[in-house]
């Protein structure tokens, strides 16, 4: 299974011009519930060292979903911006980057991270890694890239109630028409809806 995931404004963008995602992951923060793994470590993809509490509606959504992450698909601009998560993937256990350069000389020996320059090549090494688990794909410019391939089962989206106006797109520059399935997954959280929708093939 193979699930391009990102938050995103109710105009269709993950971030601003400037890569900034301004309110798009405040609903990480607002809730009272943990969202921790099945081992009991919480998540945390902001680097603070926080972790997430969100709400119980949103936590019910979103554990058992990156639970089942095997591999992360993402682009290089994302890589760069996150410095990869210092080398510990937020969900899952290892990742695959879409780039037409290779890995940072020394850059976090020990991790299962992956740079290939194709998107048809990094589905299929994320999904010979990941196993029986998801592969997840962020959505942006690769994302879009791997949907127009015909490579992506569902898209899941949670909608931040904000208006970005411009900024980078949730499916980058997809080009050309790609019908989903009515939404088969609609969960109410605060501040954020989650939505999924399998591709129709």
């Amino acid at each position: 299974m193979v699930i391009m995931n990102s938050a995103v404004s109710v105009d269709g963008f993950i971030a601003d011009g400037n890569d900034d995602v301004g309110p798009l992951h405040e609903w990480y923060f607002t809730g009272d519930t943990p969202i921790v793994e099945g081992g009991g470590r919480q998540y945390d993809h902001s680097g603070v060292g926080s972790g997430f509490t969100v709400s119980r509606a949103s936590a019910e959504y979103v554990r058992p979903m990156w639970e089942a992450i095997g591999a992360i698909v993402m682009g290089r601009t994302l890589f760069d911006l996150v410095n990869g998560w210092e080398g510990k993937p937020p969900a899952g256990d290892h990742v695959v980057v879409v780039s037409h350069r290779p890995k940072p000389e020394g850059w976090h020996p020990e991790a299962s991270y992956h740079f290939v320059d194709d998107v048809t090549a990094a589905i299929g090494k994320a999904k010979e890694l990941a196993g029986e688990r998801t592969v997840a794909v962020n959505a942006g410019d690769v994302g879009g890239q791997i949907l127009a391939a015909g490579l992506v089962d569902e898209v899941a989206m949670d909608v931040v109630p904000v208006v970005f106006g411009s900024g980078k797109r949730y499916f980058g520059g997809v080009d050309g028409r790609h019908l989903l399935e009515d939404p088969h997954v609609v969960v109410q959280g605060d501040r954020v809806l989650h939505l999924m929708f399998k591709v129709r093939r």
